[in-house]
């Protein structure tokens, strides 16, 4: 069963670049279920399977009640050629096959992912950053439907991204393909509400539980990343716009008095708001261990990540206060179905159709108001 709380393989900086990456053995042991934690999630393309390997090695002797498993799958790095910080294509990329071979290949990515991580089943197996045709394509959910059928995860879902955007893509997916889809992973934290707010309503309807990742808004939530703090050249947060430490940190001391008033931490206090919302049901952040001898150790921010509880204490009161505080909306290009997408479809951007159209009319969001950079 997933748990309120999770820890990603991404954390550590070891397969991508959030602070310094730590050595092999403390991730492994960052990563081993137990103290609080049971729920851990990977991705086959992070290191070309190596996270998966060194979960697999976390696992090792645990036994397998004990702990839940959240893989995805997603991109193709045994056929594909990585392009760049773009990574590897998707497997729907035309160029590498047909939907005639989508369901061959979710069953061999399913089949080595599970293998590296030395288990029989995922508990839930995540569709990793989907292009359009992962979210509109029956031959991409029935192929996920065999695998699942035939024992290979318990059940299902969508994992948006890598960047914030795919509101009616996912949405629609969600309308599309719900008997099949129960959990959906988003970007959401208290200070990036917008736009991953707008999709939960339609979650929560269609019987869709969200798992939140980046609840740490860049590691600000540790606490610990301070004006002037320096990113390491090619650290993955280098591209939030220039004074984002230092907007955030005053952000954090406004909310900081509702977080002693819970005895919360910030990290925890964010979690705790993600889980004050009805759809969501699991908060990932990504634990970062900074550079510096004065830098809180990582092994700190997982005790605080396992000590935030079950059930958010926030009042809704609470919940529209640090919202209003963080509130995002506008300041950024969106990925997916967007009304400003101009030129030939990308793997991540596109324009609107008429379907998405009315999607969004049913919803209630107006595109060019609400999936527009201000």
């Amino acid at each position: 069963m997933v748990g309120h709380v999770g820890l990603g393989t991404w954390s550590g900086g070891r397969f991508l670049r959030f602070g310094e990456a730590i050595p092999e053995e403390r991730l492994e042991k960052l990563l081993r279920p137990g103290d609080g934690i049971s729920t851990l999630v990977t991705a086959d393309a992070y290191g070309a399977g190596d996270a998966d390997r060194v979960l697999g090695r976390a696992l090792a002797g645990v036994p397998r009640e004990e702990y839940s498993v959240v893989g995805a799958i997603g991109h193709d790095f045994y056929e594909g050629e990585r392009d760049g910080p773009r990574g590897f294509p998707r497997f729907t990329d035309p160029r590498l096959r047909g939907p005639e071979g989508y369901r061959d290949y979710v069953r061999m990515a399913a089949e080595r992912s599970l293998e590296r991580c030395g288990i029989d089943s995922f508990d839930v197996l995540l569709l990793h950053n989907p292009d359009r045709r992962g979210y509109e394509s029956e031959e991409v959910w029935e192929a996920l439907r065999a695998v699942r059928d035939d024992g290979l995860a318990g059940a299902l879902g969508v994992a948006p991204g890598p960047a914030n955007g795919f509101t009616l893509d996912a949405i629609g997916c969600f309308e599309r393909y719900g008997e099949l889809i129960d959990w959906a992973m988003l970007i959401l934290n208290p200070f990036e509400p917008w736009p991953a707010e707008l999709a939960l309503d339609a979650a929560a309807r269609n019987d869709v539980r969200v798992i939140t990742r980046v609840v740490d808004y860049g590691g600000l939530f540790h606490d610990d990343v301070l004006p002037g703090h320096e990113l390491a050249a090619g650290d993955h947060r280098g591209f939030r716009p220039e004074g984002w430490i230092e907007a955030g940190r005053e952000r954090l001391d406004r909310i900081r008095p509702i977080a002693d008033r819970h005895d919360l931490t910030l990290l925890q206090l964010a979690c705790a708001w993600n889980l004050a919302h009805e759809a969501v049901a699991c908060a990932v952040p990504t634990l970062i261990q900074e550079p510096g001898e004065n830098a809180k150790p990582i092994e700190a921010k997982r005790a605080e990540l396992a000590g935030v509880p079950e059930r958010s204490p926030l009042s809704a009161e609470e919940v529209a206060e640090i919202r209003a505080v963080g509130d995002n909306t506008g300041s950024m290009l969106l990925k997916g179905g967007t009304p400003d997408h101009e030129g030939e479809e990308r793997p991540d951007r596109w324009g609107l159709d008429a379907e998405l159209q009315e999607v969004a009319s049913r919803w209630g969001i107006e595109p060019k108001r609400d999936l527009v950079q201000r």
